[in-house]
């Protein structure tokens, strides 16, 4: 059946079908960019084209080549880094799934406790029974490289992207032994190493010390667990929490400590997000009333969850604060993870204590400003540090401050090795039963370290500010 007239006729309906074919397709197009441009506004900036060219320049023309992946992390770090944010981080892979387990019941590693000092990472502690001390580590070694990379610039956190890893996988380390020319390479096995993060003891005139050294995963129950087991022993007739050096951690572990030690409904803290949009407020939902009186103990490296919970404490429970100011971190990050183990952790919102005040690097003030003995500010003298007779520079004044510290003086000269240095530091040696050298070398100078913190366990003015402020009530 013809349904058309004339020729005219059909070439008016061909044309009109060219035409709508051309409209719908324009407005297809039109759609799909709307769409896009809402989906991924990146690319509606005037700058986006420079990142679209500059990445087929690299991977076209570099001339050893590019990975796809590393240039698209690289750009997110970098995105990241525009923020001057100090809090904001991208971590790719290995860093971010190292940056999350820092934070759950348990981590897939060696065992190995570790700081950074001077660009090197050195042993400080062994889990007992964990894959480090088996294998072989000692305190006091010294990471070079984790399966073939040097360490020589790497920060801690690529350190810990290195060492974790999958159960049962193994990683080979170089370590730098003191004492020893050679380095020495060790092969271990990956396994699950638990996080511990309350320590608890009862103390004289059944006073409960416990010491939480960061907000984990599993914080609150294991701060659950260590009350009970305190009161299991006996009544507490106080409380001495004690969050020094504590840098923070996760916000709900926090508030479920805050809700066990803060009258029901009291404020814990108030969040506050971007441009006032939304305000949350954290009330306690405490079950059984807590009844004990608590001193916190804190100082300037208390920093984010542990100040919230100091300034919850203090403003919605009426605890005294002991010690020093602290370090003042009052914003709240949270972090994104994508499938490949990659972290991007943002700074979203400020928070602000019960009262209202933000106390971003301000920090909080204790009610009983307390500081430490001075030597406790000595900065550790470096692994492989060696002195004699004739050494000079401030690695000498440390040492001189430290036998000066433990009764070895005179020690002569400030900064100068003298003779009088050398005769201190030999009785001190001859106490000790070290080999009488009269020079410096690592084996004395874990003495020395080891001496010190003792010393500092009978002299920890804060901790006995706080069981007085306990006992006496002021």
């Amino acid at each position: 059946m013809n349904y058309f007239t004339s020729a005219a006729a059909k070439q008016r309906f061909l044309t009109l079908c060219v035409m709508g074919a051309v409209v719908f397709t324009a407005l297809g197009f039109a759609i799909g960019f709307f769409w896009m441009g809402n989906q991924y506004p990146m690319i509606k900036e005037s700058t986006f084209k420079q990142f679209t060219v500059s990445y087929n320049k690299i991977m076209n023309d570099y001339l050893n080549g590019a990975e796809p992946k590393k240039l698209i992390n690289g750009a997110i770090a970098g995105m990241v880094s525009s923020l001057e944010d100090p809090y904001s981080r991208y971590l790719a892979e290995e860093k971010g799934s190292a940056y999350t387990q820092s934070y759950e019941g348990e981590i897939y590693g060696i065992g190995a406790e570790l700081r950074e000092e001077e660009g090197m990472f050195i042993i400080t502690g062994l889990t007992k029974g964990a894959p480090a001390e088996r294998g072989g580590l000692l305190t006091g070694d010294i990471i070079l490289s984790v399966d073939d990379q040097k360490l020589a610039g790497k920060t801690f956190e690529e350190l810990l992207g290195l060492v974790r890893g999958k159960e049962g996988t193994s990683v080979s380390l170089q370590i730098q032994r003191p004492n020893q020319v050679e380095p020495i390479t060790l092969k271990l096995k990956r396994e699950a190493i638990p996080v511990h993060t309350v320590t608890s003891e009862l103390l004289e005139g059944g006073i409960g010390h416990v010491t939480i050294s960061r907000f984990a995963e599993k914080t609150a129950d294991e701060f659950e667990a260590a009350i009970t087991e305190l009161q299991a022993k006996q009544p507490l007739k106080g409380l001495l929490l004690d969050m020094r050096s504590n840098p923070g951690g996760l916000l709900q572990p926090t508030i479920k400590i805050a809700s066990k030690l803060i009258p029901k409904n009291k404020v814990i803290l108030n969040v506050v997000y971007k441009n006032e949009r939304q305000t949350i407020s954290y009330k306690s939902d405490q079950k059984k009333e807590w009844k004990v009186p608590i001193v916190v103990l804190v100082n300037g490296q208390s920093a984010s969850a542990s100040e919230v919970l100091t300034a919850a404490l203090k403003e919605s429970a009426g605890a005294t604060v002991v010690g020093e100011k602290t370090y003042g971190k009052g914003v709240v990050q949270a972090f994104n993870q994508f499938k490949d183990g990659s972290v991007l952790s943002l700074t979203e919102a400020q928070w602000k204590t019960p009262g209202g005040t933000w106390i971003n690097k301000t920090g909080v003030s204790p009610d009983f400003a307390v500081a430490l003995p001075e030597y406790t500010k000595l900065r550790p003298l470096a692994i492989g540090t060696h002195m004699k007779i004739g050494s000079y520079g401030e690695d000498v004044k440390t040492l001189q401050m430290m036998l000066k510290e433990l009764g070895y003086s005179p020690t002569g000269q400030e900064g100068m090795f003298d003779k009088q240095t050398s005769a201190a530091l030999t009785k001190f040696q001859k106490a000790e039963k070290l080999e009488a050298t009269g020079s410096f070398n690592d084996k004395t100078g874990y003495k020395l370290l080891e001496r010190l913190r003792e010393k500092l366990g009978r002299e920890d003015s804060q901790l006995i500010k706080g069981l007085e402020v306990l006992k006496n009530g002021s």
